[in-house]
């Protein structure tokens, strides 16, 4: 039997596990010479069903990708993978049709738990990685998602907000 309870928990554990390999990636991301024609770092998360992934995306102001392609290797601009198709939580396959009934009944309630629970998993690897270190401004968003957190503010904003 599923409960509301019973799937945070798994949730938190199943993003936990990740968490090791989340802020040596972060670590990496804060060693980075970043192209001065970046403006920002927006860290994306993909969720689909119960895998996530993140990857950083280096940003202008009108919320474009920005790309070097000069010669010094040193430099960075694009994007990169922190984290590829981690399972956040684990459905046993023969309680599967329970799960997805519970979570279409739901719906609306576990998804601002998911919501909530990605971002203050990710803040936390962010400040154990000592992300604060990047001078950049620094976003944590959904794709396709409305809102983001402002990383070094510790704030919810409008995802438009960012681009000003």
């Amino acid at each position: 039997m599923f409960t509301i309870e019973s799937y945070t928990n798994s949730l938190k554990e199943g993003l936990q596990q990740h968490s090791d390999q989340l802020i040596a990636n972060i670590k990496e991301t804060t060693k980075l010479h970043y192209y001065n024609k970046i403006d920002l770092l927006d860290f994306t998360a993909f969720v689909q069903s119960h895998a996530l992934s993140i990857t950083m995306f280096s940003m202008d102001r009108e919320a474009s990708e920005v790309f070097y392609q000069g010669e010094d290797s040193s430099v960075f601009g694009g994007s990169y993978d922190l984290l590829e198709e981690i399972e956040s939580y684990d459905i046993p396959d023969e309680k599967e049709d329970e799960f997805w009934e519970f979570y279409d009944q739901n719906d609306e309630v576990l998804s601002n738990i998911e919501t909530k629970a990605i971002v203050e998993w990710f803040a936390d690897c962010w400040n154990k990685a000592d992300g604060k270190i990047v001078k950049l401004p620094v976003y944590f968003s959904f794709h396709d998602y409305d809102e983001c957190f402002d990383l070094h503010k510790k704030e919810w904003i409008s995802d438009g907000d960012k681009w000003f």
